[in-house]
């Protein structure tokens, strides 16, 4: 195997790996507090939505370099936003967590495409941003030899974010006093109130926090490779990044490479005709390989990754 087409495997695995990574690490977030976010699809729909909007009404202002990172921002405010009514059902109104994850799915796609229809004239897509993300080179870590060119040359430069982001998120769970309370709260909230743990403020942090990773997830998906939003833009990356979250142990670190992983498998069914190994494979059964290695985790690791202890839980201050 050729070291250009080495370096194409590593450069596309980080592309697609990028938006899973944001959002298995919000997943973390949600699950470390007791909250169980099977919404993040519909986060990421938001989130993916919004930057796009973003990205054409203020890219003749902001200019090529900063519009795709100020997309981002905007997407994960929205998705932040959007995650307060799953924190609001299932904090206050302590509606079941899947249901209300369920209904955020479902809201979504069609509370975006109907926002697309009354701002682009009734089409049902939007048009293609002008300024997206893109290959670039890391600073430095590039002119290494032998391995600059393969790993940090004409890359995603959200990938590397992102594992910035995960140690980031590492950190803040297990180094710092909120993350204590956050963990603490996940596992025996009962026990946290009577050591003066605002519990629903924490719940609210852990959805909150989930909702922002994973509105940065999905505009990173749409100002880096599908450049437009439409009703098929994320399809099914959400559970993607929840399957990696469950495959990474509810850890930011094995969540991060979990997607990296989800993000490998996406390769291959993209650039799948050009690896000597399985050029010969039927391309439908590459394109759906990803999916059925998700089904394939979540089946094999649902029972064996261990959730925290008062994770889905309904908390009731009064018992």
């Amino acid at each position: 195997m050729s070291s250009a087409l080495v370096a194409l495997i590593v450069s596309s695995t980080l592309v697609y790996s990028a938006p899973l990574i944001y959002t298995a690490l919000g997943g973390v977030f949600s699950e470390r507090a007791g909250v169980v976010n099977v919404g993040l699809e519909g986060i990421m729909v938001i989130g993916a939505f919004a930057s796009v909007v973003a990205s054409l009404y203020l890219g003749p202002t902001l200019g090529a370099e900063w519009t795709p990172w100020v997309a981002i921002f905007a997407g994960a405010l929205a998705g932040m936003c959007f995650s307060l009514i799953h924190a609001l059902a299932t904090v206050n109104l302590r509606t079941d967590h899947i249901i209300s994850g369920t209904v955020l799915n479902l809201i979504a796609p069609a509370l975006a495409v109907f926002l697309t229809r009354v701002l682009y004239e009734g089409k049902g897509e939007t048009p293609s941003i002008q300024h997206a993300f893109g290959y670039g080179n890391i600073p430095l870590l590039s002119k290494i030899p032998v391995l600059g060119p393969v790993l940090f040359q004409t890359t995603s430069r959200p990938a590397f974010f992102g594992m910035l982001v995960a140690v980031l998120v590492w950190f803040i769970i297990y180094k710092t006093r909120f993350g204590l309370r956050l963990r603490s709260v996940g596992e025996n909230p009962q026990a946290a109130d009577t050591l003066g743990v605002n519990v629903y403020r924490m719940k609210y942090a852990g959805v909150l926090l989930s909702g922002f990773l994973g509105g940065m997830g999905g505009a990173v998906l749409a100002n880096s490779i599908t450049l437009k939003f439409s009703i098929s833009t994320v399809a099914g990356q959400g559970f993607m990044a929840m399957a990696a979250m469950i495959f990474g142990k509810y850890h930011p670190i094995g969540a991060l490479l979990a997607a990296i992983f989800f993000g490998f498998a996406q390769t291959i069914a993209v650039i799948g005709s050009q690896i000597p190994v399985i050029e010969s494979i039927t391309p439908v059964y590459l394109q759906i390989a990803p999916y059925i290695i998700t089904i394939i985790v979540l089946v094999g690791l649902v029972g064996k990754s261990k959730a925290p202890a008062a994770d889905g839980k309904i908390y009731v201050k009064s018992k």
